[in-house]
Formats: structure tokens, sequence, C-alpha cells
């Protein structure tokens, strides 16, 4: 593991930053997939319905405080039913359930219903790091643990807790099949950008997409508290183009040290590429 934590420096620092928590973030991470473009925008749409609901209640309790006062109302009605206003509120969050349940629904499914998918990709999560399996190329298969502190040689390329020695590597604008699984307790296979979390439990294969639409450096980490470092078990996964994952794909089934330091390299020339422009 000391090789590859040594070559896991050279990562693009652009692509290292493009997708992880920053300080006092408060929004969803962007958008990298279609499904996580959907899941933001639901997220809007929701937040601005439950804003309305809210200033609408608001204004209500300021009208019942104000009208209805015990100094305006010494003779309060005792009127018990009004029939129009129970039809209302019966129909309306109906109606308000309904606008929510359309978009729903079809995100739901567009989340559980896996299209065609171009390669796939098997998880295993143990205490505490990430087994990665890729039946369409029966020699790769390899574990990823977390950089700890003293491997750590740039903060910057390699975000703390969050950087691996060996991460996932698939190509840009490919249908990714993730068949997820544990070996021991729950855990939780979670990426945000784009939109995936899928439960890992021993015993049982769940199945999750994505399709990424750039390449970068994404990160994610179990969301399941799965004992005493669960803080310490990150999810890196690189997207690339079809010909660098060829590369690495190649070099991975004999070398998976020697493919990460490959992709490195890689890396690091279309850095100095785009550096001469």
């Amino acid at each position: 593991m000391a090789s590859a934590a040594a070559t896991a420096g050279a990562v693009s620092i652009g692509a290292a930053i493009a997708a992880q928590p920053k300080p006092w973030e408060m929004d969803l991470q962007p958008a990298s997939t279609e499904v996580m473009a959907d899941i933001r925008w639901f997220e809007s749409f929701t937040f601005w319905i439950i804003t309305v609901i809210t200033l609408f209640v608001l204004a209500l309790l300021i009208i019942v405080c104000v009208k209805f006062a015990a100094k305006k109302n010494p003779v309060p009605s005792r009127t018990t039913h009004h029939t129009m206003i129970e039809v209302v509120w019966t129909i309306a969050p109906i109606l308000i359930l309904l606008v929510i349940a359309i978009p729903s629904f079809r995100l739901l499914y567009k989340e559980i219903v896996i299209p065609e998918a171009d390669m796939t990709v098997k998880v295993t999560a143990s205490k505490w790091y990430w087994s990665y399996e890729y039946p369409d190329n029966d020699d790769i298969a390899f574990d990823s643990y977390m950089l700890e502190d003293d491997a750590i040689t740039d903060p910057i390329k390699q975000p703390r807790l969050l950087a691996v020695d060996n991460p996932m590597v698939v190509p840009v604008g490919k249908t990714v099949r993730v068949q997820v699984t544990a070996a021991d307790v729950i855990h939780s296979f979670a990426m945000p950008a784009f939109g995936v979390k899928m439960d890992a439990m021993p015993g049982r294969l769940n199945e999750t997409w994505f399709k990424a639409d750039h390449e970068g450096t994404f990160y994610g980490q179990c969301s399941e508290l799965c004992g005493q470092r669960h803080a310490f078990m990150p999810i890196e996964i690189r997207v690339v183009s079809d010909a660098v994952y060829a590369q690495w794909a190649a070099a991975a089934k004999d070398d998976i040290d020697a493919a990460t330091q490959l992709l490195a390299t890689l890396e690091e020339q279309k850095d100095a590429e785009v550096a001469s422009r």
C-alpha cells in the first residue's frame, strides 16, 4: 500500500477538488450525472413549495393573533364548523401531495430501474475499506484504503479523509451498473455528486447505477454507521476518457499499483497540455 499511497499524490488538482465537501457548504454537491441533476431540481422544487406553505401558515397565525385577540373579541364566536374551510383544508393538501408525488415517482423510477449497462463494477464493503471487482475484466480486482495522514504529501491533491490509494476507475459517458454487498456488517456506498447511495449488506447483492457526464475525481464515504473506523472509509471514483481507461485496465490486470501510477502519469501529462495552451 505504501507505493500506491506515494503515487496517489500525482492526481490532477482541478479534478481532485472538483467534487468534495467544502467548508460551510450548505447546498448539494454539483451534479455530475443526470440523476443528480434531477435530485437537485426536485430539492429546489420542494423547497419553494415548503416556503410558500410556511409563509401562508405564518400569515394565518399573525391574522388570528391580531384579529381574534381577547381585547377585540370579548365575546368569542362559538362557531365550530365551516364547510368551505373544511373542504379546502382537505383538498389543498391532497393537491399539494399530488404535485410533489408526480416528479418524485418519476425520479425514483429513474434511480431504481437500471438501464442497459456498458460495464459492471462489484463493490464489497469491509471493515474498513472497499474492494472493487470488474466482472467484465476477470483479472481486475483490488482493495481501496484511505490514505493515512502520514501518507499525504499534498493536502490539495490528496484531501484528508477522502483520498485513497487505489481509486475506482470508470470511463466517462458510460452507464455503470454497481453491484454492492458487504463482507461483515452493514455499510453504505454513497457518491453525492452522482446521486448514488446504496446499502451494502452481508449476504445480499444490491444494485444501483450512474453515468458520469464529465471527467474528474469524485469523493464519497460510507454512509452507514459501521464501527470504530466508519469515518475513515472513503470512496474515490476517477472518471476518465475511454483511451485512459483502456490503458489503466490493461495495466490493472497485472499490477494495480502500477495502474494507479500510470493513471497519475497520464493525468500529469494532461494537466501539462492544458497549462501549455
